[in-house]
């Protein structure tokens, strides 16, 4: 099976730059979608992820400043890193307010801009990881063995996951009490740049409530948080 590329946007209107960037950053084995402008790169964002934003702020139509706001407040976390040529102190620390991960100003070096990218989604990968990669996970009861695929429940009944079934169930468990959004669980388990339809999830999510909760149209676990995402709660 051959390993997923890490897709980037790049947001940034200066031709050539833009250009030169998504070369270099292709030569080093990346995934590159580009958008010209603000209005498009939102339009892009509200149907694909991304491992990671290359962003300019001065953009047609919508600004990267409205582009930062509009994705944190949809709780969409992918890492940003703004290319400026707006160098002030006050434009970079309004960009790492709003929510961007990192403030590169223009001109700047080819090289430390790799490096940043690098860092950035190897930081967001670990971040994403938790620190319990334990085999096997026990709660209320149910011990869920993740190498193996086996799930006993409480009441003594065995249950084998599918491989999807496993991924989505331990991406929920190692973000325990958190809410995952539905792009993070589309992007991590099934890999897919351009979502399917949510109700893929649910689906999966309606198959946990059958297999774990006493009642499942009361789910004590398995929670959905309306118009965000999913989160496994104990």
């Amino acid at each position: 099976m051959t390993e997923r590329k890490l897709q980037i946007l790049l947001v940034e209107d200066e031709e050539h730059l833009h250009d030169a960037l998504k070369l270099n950053l292709e030569l080093e084995g990346y995934e590159v979608s580009s958008a010209m402008d603000g209005k498009l790169a939102l339009d892009i964002l509200q149907n694909a992820a991304f491992d990671l934003i290359i962003l300019d702020i001065m953009l047609p139509n919508v600004d990267g400043y409205t582009i930062i706001e509009k994705l944190r407040l949809n709780n969409n976390t992918t890492p940003i890193l703004v290319l400026s040529a707006k160098n002030s102190s006050f434009n970079r620390v309004q960009g790492l307010k709003l929510g961007a991960d990192d403030y590169l100003n223009k001109p700047f070096n080819l090289e430390e801009l790799l490096l940043r990218v690098a860092k950035l989604i190897q930081k967001s990968g670990s971040n994403n990881q938790s620190t319990d990669s334990q085999t096997v996970f026990e709660f209320a009861g149910h011990q869920i063995n993740f190498e193996s695929l086996e799930v006993t429940l409480a009441n003594g009944q065995h249950i084998q996951l599918t491989k999807t079934e496993s991924l989505l169930l331990r991406l929920l468990v190692e973000n325990k009490n958190n809410v995952v959004s539905r792009e993070k669980i589309l992007q991590t388990v099934w890999g897919y740049q351009v979502f399917p339809n949510t109700r893929t999830i649910d689906n999966f999510i309606t198959s946990f409530r059958k297999y774990f909760e006493k009642d499942s149209k009361n789910p004590e676990y398995f929670i959905s948080v309306r118009g965000v995402g999913y989160k496994f709660k104990m």
